[in-house]
């Protein structure tokens, strides 16, 4: 199911938050969308939701126009922060929510069941929220975005403040949702793991979106044996056929090089070429 949003646009009062922006979400693929703080993209990310109307734009989903509530019905969407009743349980909660959507009460507790054991919150599943910590939240957040088996799924920042195994098990498990079928867009801050996740990227600043060009040359630390990582040398090179070479030329002269990295990836590299336009 294939989401295609065009000249997306929404203000508050005298401020723009979203700016004729474009989105196309593919089935089976992730998108990453990514931009500074106060881009737009938690605004962006609520149009496509359904969760908030746009002043101009329109969003298609399989070549055609779609209602709000039927959006909402295909989307799932997971927040930056976690929002929800804290007396209830888990279990409560995902079984709520999964009666909003019109499960049964009996296909409702099984899908609780099954979305606790997925985010392995299983032994939480009478605990109340508010006895959680931050990185539990999250996983009961992202199991919640699941409930309604959505084919559309949007995730804020959906690693924040979780434990390295936890992050590792969200990117499998977003892979194998993209595997079943499933449009995923991922907003998030942490580009080093972004760029293991995402097929596509959509770059957003100042409300508007671009979708990058692809950049040649990676920065690489050189350490030689003896050195601190303070004293390495930074040398960037034109691809990796470059560096290996220069790599081979170091060690052919005698040199002793303990370290021979790149230090950013392409995602990184194209978002600070993006910071420095915007400063």
């Amino acid at each position: 199911m294939a989401l295609v949003a065009t000249g997306l646009t929404r203000s508050f009062g005298r401020h723009t938050a979203v700016a004729h922006a474009d989105v196309t979400l593919r089935p089976g693929r992730i998108t990453g969308l990514v931009g500074p703080n106060g881009a737009g993209k938690t605004t962006l990310l609520l149009i496509l939701a359904g969760l908030l109307a746009p002043d101009a734009g329109s969003v298609e989903v399989d070549g055609g126009p779609i209602a709000a509530s039927d959006l909402r019905a295909r989307v799932g969407w997971m927040p930056d922060v976690f929002g929800t009743w804290e007396s209830l349980s888990t279990t409560e909660i995902l079984t709520t929510f999964a009666r909003l959507h019109g499960a049964s009460a009996a296909d409702a507790r099984r899908r609780a069941h099954d979305l606790l054991q997925l985010v392995h919150l299983g032994e939480f599943a009478d605990k109340p929220a508010h006895e959680l910590s931050r990185g539990q939240k999250q996983r009961l957040g992202f199991a919640r975005a699941l409930v309604n088996r959505p084919s559309i799924l949007l995730l804020d920042e959906p690693a924040s403040g979780m434990d390295p195994r936890s992050r590792i098990d969200l990117r499998d498990q977003v892979r194998e949702l993209a595997a079943d079928g499933c449009a995923i867009l991922v907003s998030s801050h942490i580009l080093t793991e972004l760029s293991e996740m995402v097929d596509d990227v959509v770059m957003m600043t100042a409300g508007r979106t671009f979708v990058p060009e692809h950049r040649s040359g990676h920065l690489w630390r050189i350490r030689l044996a003896g050195q601190s990582v303070a004293d390495a040398e930074a040398t960037t090179f034109p691809d990796d056929d470059s560096a290996a070479e220069y790599l081979a030329g170091l060690i052919a002269t005698g040199v002793r090089v303990s370290e021979f990295t790149r230090v950013t990836n392409e995602l990184e590299d194209t978002y600070l070429a993006l910071d420095a336009e915007r400063t």
